[in-house]
């Protein structure tokens, strides 16, 4: 494939996961498996997929904030907590074997693929806690690392753990989880770039499209995401997770 159709390809699987990142999540099982059948190793692509997040989550929480959805003390105290996770999650990724990771990465997408059959959390008004208690705290080091290390559905857990833990709406779910997103995806990439895992040229036409998805998807009411991308993501993450695993 030459670049002008991989930056078009990258473009379109960037405004897909940008999309579903920000409304639900797990749209990074949908980018890493096509930058992995781009060339890359499964590390590499882990360290390049950041490079959408991260543009992903300034765009999105750039957006929010158009919106009047915006509480910089609270989003800021509740992404700290996720840094020394981070951290530690982004070294063990680029310190791991190969062969290793893609065994891991396989397992992390059939369950994200899972998580997508079944119905999801419902999660609807209530009263809203302000307190950082002791659960969220050890929750916040857990969302770090996971996302530090493979960022794949870690939307998932950070919706869960605002929801279940702070009683927050979904609007201020999503307004916190890409905030929260953008302070871990930070010092990530900067390890994933000091250990020479991005490839600049795909990570920035993955991360327009990221950018773009992130802006709509802040835009969008609190709806979920098309069945039909739902759909096609799941038959996607399943065979690129078998493909990992070295099933067929």
């Amino acid at each position: 494939m030459n670049e002008f159709y991989q930056i078009l390809l990258l473009f379109a699987v960037g405004s897909v996961t940008g999309i579903i990142n920000v409304i639900a999540g797990g749209g990074s099982s949908l980018s890493l498996p096509v930058l992995i059948f781009l060339g890359l190793d499964p590390s590499t692509a882990n360290g390049t997929n950041r490079v959408g997040i991260l543009t992903q989550s300034i765009s999105a929480v750039k957006s929010f904030k158009d919106e009047n959805h915006f509480e910089l003390m609270q989003s800021l105290k509740i992404s700290l907590l996720t840094l020394p996770g981070a951290i530690l999650g982004a070294i063990a990724a680029v310190k791991i074997d190969d062969a290793l990771f893609q065994k891991i990465l396989g397992f992390v997408l059939i369950l994200v693929a899972l998580s997508m059959v079944f119905p999801k959390i419902n999660i609807t008004d209530s009263v809203s806690s302000e307190k950082l208690d002791w659960k969220i705290t050890i929750a916040m080091l857990f969302v770090g690392f996971y996302g530090g290390f493979i960022q794949v559905g870690v939307g998932f857990v950070i919706m869960a753990a605002l929801h279940y833990l702070m009683k927050l709406t979904l609007v201020k779910v999503n307004m916190h989880k890409v905030f929260v997103t953008l302070v871990f995806t930070i010092p990530a990439l900067i390890i994933f770039i000091v250990a020479s895992k991005i490839n600049w040229f795909l990570g920035l036409s993955l991360a327009t499209g990221n950018a773009f998805g992130g802006w709509w998807a802040a835009k969008l009411t609190v709806k979920k995401g098309d069945k039909l991308i739902k759909f096609v993501l799941v038959l996607v993450v399943i065979f690129m997770a078998l493909k990992l695993l070295n099933l067929f």
